[in-house]
């Protein structure tokens, strides 16, 4: 069935309610996992940078629903990669094959590819690698040339380096304490690669501060720029406005406009904290609002 909304942009088609059954569920680094789910009619609709809403499990901590980036889709299956972090990526961390969920997607605005694109650049913190694993894999597709820049606190924190480094044409890494790649943040490898591969566009993801820090070194460079953003949701199809960023356009809505914007149009708030490359409180997390209990 789809969940046919008001708020449904016009030309965009309805999201699909489906009962996604648990095929996979597997630790790939400390405290995050990817779950693969069979939910073919989801995965037959979604395109990269969209997100799905999860109902995680029955009972009163559960009535929101969580909404996740889907990672990578194809053959009926959704996969998502996720972060523990609260009461509800605890339970879907502890799923086992055969347990099924009420999923609704795909949902809001993903990455778009301009016409002619040639080579594209990936800049990815911590767990904003979650909505780039389909994006890399569409862009490969088209024959797009694809450098992937990414960040994490320790090399075992590279999330998905078997996938980018079998899809891009060149992968760099920085990690906090040097383990992997250059010794800093991720921010530091995006001049030169934008120098040197001089990138059609640029797509980034991560903690705030790191996004807007590539957005103004795409501005500085004259190369348009993507950046998924991610707040605290609720309803995710616009109706409670929880989920507002601010933009040069006025208030949009993350769940609907967005979680992709441009990012020349978006109004950047002053950041009070350091750039990191995956703690959930800086919003790299890609999960919903949750307790940390």
């Amino acid at each position: 069935m789809t969940c046919a909304d008001a708020h449904t942009p016009p030309g965009r088609p309805a999201p699909l309610l489906e009962r996604a059954s648990v095929l996979a569920n597997e630790r790939v680094a400390e405290g995050v996992g990817l779950v693969t789910f069979e939910a073919p009619r989801i995965a037959t609709a979604v395109q990269p940078g969209q997100f799905v809403h999860l109902r995680i499990a029955e009972g009163a901590d559960f009535i929101l629903r969580r909404p996740f980036s889907v990672f990578r889709a194809g053959a009926g299956r959704v996969e998502i990669l996720y972060q523990v972090v609260g009461r509800g990526t605890r339970v879907l961390a502890g799923a086992e094959p055969g347990t099924v969920m009420d999923a609704i997607g795909p949902l809001g605005c993903g990455w778009r590819i301009p016409e002619g694109t040639a080579h594209a650049l990936l800049v990815a913190g911590g767990l904003g690698a979650a909505p780039m694993g389909m994006l890399a894999d569409e862009l490969a597709r088209r024959g797009v040339a694809v450098t992937l820049a990414q960040g994490a606190p320790t090399a075992s924190r590279l999330l998905a380096r078997e996938l980018f480094e079998s899809v891009c044409r060149r992968t760099a890494y920085a990690t906090d304490d040097g383990t992997a790649g250059a010794c800093g943040f991720v921010t530091t490898l995006t001049p030169e690669l934008i120098a040197v591969d001089r990138p059609d566009v640029i797509y980034a993801c991560g903690p705030e501060p790191m996004q807007r820090i590539v957005a103004a070194q795409a501005a500085g460079a004259g190369v348009p720029c993507q950046v998924s953003l991610e707040r605290l949701m609720a309803c995710g199809v616009g109706a409670c406005l929880s989920c507002v960023v601010s933009t040069v356009h006025g208030r949009k809505r993350a769940c609907v406009d967005g979680p992709v914007f441009d990012a020349a149009e978006v109004l950047w708030e002053p950041a009070e904290d350091p750039e990191t490359h995956g703690d959930p409180a800086s919003g790299a997390s890609r999960e919903p609002a949750e307790e940390a209990s």
